[in-house]
């Protein structure tokens, strides 16, 4: 399945994006209001020059005792950012941000004008749906009458480990 396909995709909010001249402050103040663990920075054209993360303030601004009046974003960006085309496959790229380690993937048209931000939880939350069914069509024919059982543990183990997959990005 295309990034572009899923229905949620349609439904995502404008990434947040910043000029590389902004200050880390008016950054970070951005990021705050609308509750952002990141921002993408983008020239004038909208591709995407860099991202900065929270652990980016954390790790390059606070540790390296800088200002975050006189820091442009510039300085504290991650500037080797993968970068998704919408008609990528979803799951695809799930498996690189999983195997990579990293959580937000800009997507871009293309025209390569950033269009969305997605999250590995985002991925996760929008294939939910399908690995359950998958889980159900393999149990029936697998196991036969008896699958109830069978696919709750099965639905609890899955979002066990999910979820202990993302702690553990999050750590």
């Amino acid at each position: 399945m295309k990034i572009r396909e899923r229905v949620e995709y349609a439904t995502k909010p404008d990434p947040l994006v910043c000029g590389p001249d902004e200050s880390v402050l008016s950054a970070v103040k951005m990021m705050s209001e609308r509750n952002y663990g990141a921002i993408v920075v983008t020239d004038s054209q909208r591709s995407v020059l860099g991202l900065v993360t929270e652990r980016d303030v954390l790790r390059k601004l606070v540790a390296g005792e800088k200002s975050p009046l006189d820091t442009k974003v510039s300085d504290i960006m991650t500037t080797e950012v993968r970068v998704a085309k919408e008609d990528d496959n979803l799951i695809d790229w799930l498996r690189i941000m999983s195997n990579e380690r990293f959580r937000r993937l800009p997507i871009v048209d293309e025209h390569g004008k950033l269009t969305a931000i997605m999250t590995q939880g985002d991925f996760v939350s929008y294939t939910w749906p399908d690995l359950v069914n998958q889980a159900v069509t393999l149990t029936k024919s697998t196991i036969g009458g008896a699958y109830q059982i069978f696919l709750i543990l099965g639905a609890v183990l899955l979002y066990t480990v999910v979820v202990a997959g993302l702690f553990s990005l999050v750590l």
